[in-house]
């Protein structure tokens, strides 16, 4: 990490420093993004924008910024980069106060953060093997499409599935399955792929819609419907996808094999379709030769 944006400068990353008072610190009173970069190409960033206002918007707050002074922030995190593939992170908290009280203040002058950081490249391990994960009860509060940094839920929860010897953890709540800690759920179920619909109970993913788009496009049968716990057992494939992780299989769940133990057909399907969208947006931030 090179530099950080904090609010309207860039400032070397070891200087860039918020008061101990910001609500973001206090309460977690903030909410985030991160878009990924291919290429220094920023990944589907009006979507990205779009579900940054709607948090926000769903936390009494609205854009300190335009569209136009996003892409100039994010374009210049991109210019500045060692990597060509990165992470951007945003997060913008209702700010700076003298005293610490839970009542919102009336005035905001919003707390903007931004950088950007090297993506590490997918371990060859989760194509060949897939991953392994475990079910939890889903302890979140109810609003969690809010992508809000209140995450301890989401933290604790990737901690048991790593002391479990595990990759990841999928939530259930009320017999359903609903996403995994940081990632939306896919599961392949008699042939047809199935997606939990969007809803106050889970984050609507980015990447999620790029694979419906790309089912879409190709002619995979695909519906956006609830997943019950039994149906999640029964899936002959499952996936876990979000902007950072892109679509990784889970091959084992709660110590039985899903499917054959192994990433399975739809998902080397949807695989390849999604790495040829990613070189699209690569080759596209490739200067042309003359």
């Amino acid at each position: 990490m090179n530099k950080v944006y904090l609010n309207g400068r860039f400032v070397p990353a070891e200087q860039a420093c918020v008061p101990i008072t910001d609500r973001g610190l206090l309460f977690g009173d903030s909410v985030y993004e991160v878009i990924p970069a291919y290429g220094g190409q920023p990944f589907r960033l009006e979507q990205h924008l779009a579900r940054l206002r709607r948090s926000l918007a769903a936390i009494r707050m609205e854009d300190p910024l335009d569209d136009t002074r996003w892409r100039a922030i994010i374009g210049e995190l991109c210019t500045n980069a060692e990597a060509d593939d990165l992470s951007i992170y945003i997060q913008i908290t209702r700010g700076t106060y003298r005293t610490r009280v839970h009542r919102i203040p009336s005035t905001i002058e919003s707390t903007v953060i931004a950088f950007a950081s090297p993506i590490t490249a997918r371990d060859p391990r989760i194509a060949e093997q897939g991953i392994i994960a475990i079910t939890l009860a889903d302890i979140r509060w109810a609003r969690c499409d809010i992508k809000a940094t209140t995450l301890l839920p989401n933290v604790l929860a990737q901690a048991e599935a790593l002391e479990s010897g595990v990759d990841d953890a999928i939530f259930l709540r009320d017999g359903q399955a609903l996403e995994g800690t940081a990632s939306n759920l896919f599961i392949v179920l008699d042939g047809l792929l199935i997606t939990p619909p969007n809803s106050e109970h889970l984050l609507p993913g980015i990447t999620r819609d790029l694979v419906l788009e790309l089912a879409h496009d190709t002619g995979i049968a695909y519906a956006e419907a609830a997943i019950t716990e039994n149906e999640l057992r029964r899936a002959e494939e499952i996936w876990l996808t979000s902007s950072t992780r892109e679509i990784a299989p889970v091959v084992q769940l709660d110590d039985q094999a899903v499917g054959d133990g192994r990433p399975g057909p739809c998902w080397h399907h949807m695989d390849s379709l999604f790495q040829t969208a990613k070189e699209h947006i690569r080759l596209a931030a490739r200067p042309t030769s003359r």
